[in-house]
């Protein structure tokens, strides 16, 4: 079980907007809270991870849970509580001087390797690290030593799990960078649901409006997982589905027994529509 944490970025410029805190496990969005854009990323993140931790383990107790997030989320605090509550977690790591001048050796050898071939070169470092004053312990960091374009890009996560089980490069390639994946589901949110539309006076309102457009991705996942299963659209962005399944000419047809939908013969997705019916239709009845 992989959840993962992640801001929705606010809009840049002199407007005033909200920083919604998302958390998914894989495609399944399992908390979408609105919040001011003047706060720390991190920011109410321990009482939701607590939250869905505490529901997750109440159906499933043996579970094993991991965390990941970006730099944003990388707080003593959060990182505390993982520790004291059996969480595993990856998080990225801010660069700074002191973490660079660990992997001084290995930019090195990037750099040499990258000019040698014209491409880039990349080289990982294990250690144990620890801030000046805002950790309470030491931790495992690793480190992506790459040197591309002409320059060092330099990379760090900290994390809870051992060596034993994930050496540096796996680690970090294989189960940091997929985070990344995230982000697709937010622009899902945001982009083809309109969670971005907080246009009302309250924060109140606006959550209101967040949860509406939550449960619609809610909704439109479970259409792809179930009913569009084994069609062109069983990995389709949310976009995709409402534009090409759900936004459609039709005539409707009320009567005191039935729901009749009366669409075009050119509709060219007959096929996949009629096969998600019958699938949600066996499952409900199932």
């Amino acid at each position: 079980m992989e959840p993962v944490l992640g801001p929705a970025k606010p809009d840049p410029g002199d407007t005033y907007c909200y920083l919604p805190l998302y958390v998914f496990c894989g495609r399944h969005l399992l908390a979408a809270k609105l919040r001011p854009a003047n706060i720390d990323a991190s920011a109410g993140s321990i009482e939701e991870v607590a939250r869905i931790v505490a529901r997750i383990r109440q159906r499933w107790p043996r579970v094993r849970i991991l965390l990941r997030a970006d730099s944003g989320f990388a707080r003593e605090a959060l990182m505390v509580w993982c520790e004291n509550n059996g969480v595993d977690f990856l998080f990225g790591l801010a660069k700074n001087s002191r973490l660079v001048g660990e992997i001084e050796g290995e930019l090195a050898q990037a750099a040499e390797q990258s000019r040698r071939t014209e491409k880039s070169a990349r080289r990982f470092k294990d250690f144990i690290w620890r801030t000046l004053d805002s950790w309470s312990r030491e931790r495992r960091v690793v480190a992506k030593a790459e040197w591309t374009a002409g320059e060092a890009n330099p990379r760090f996560v900290v994390t809870s799990l051992a060596p034993e089980e994930h050496e540096a490069r796996h680690l970090y390639e294989k189960l940091y960078c997929p985070r990344g994946e995230m982000e697709n589901r937010i622009k899902e949110c945001q982009l083809d649901l309109y969670a971005d539309r907080t246009s009302a006076h309250t924060m109140r309102a606006n959550q209101l409006r967040l949860w509406l457009a939550s449960m619609a991705y809610v909704l439109i996942c479970a259409l792809r997982r179930i009913g569009l299963k084994h069609t062109q659209f069983a990995r389709a962005s949310c976009g995709t589905i409402r534009l090409k399944l759900l936004k459609i000419g039709a005539l409707v047809r009320t009567s005191v027994r039935r729901i009749k939908l009366a669409m075009p013969s050119a509709f060219p997705y007959q096929t996949e529509y009629r096969a998600a019916y019958a699938r949600l239709t066996a499952t409900a009845t199932a």
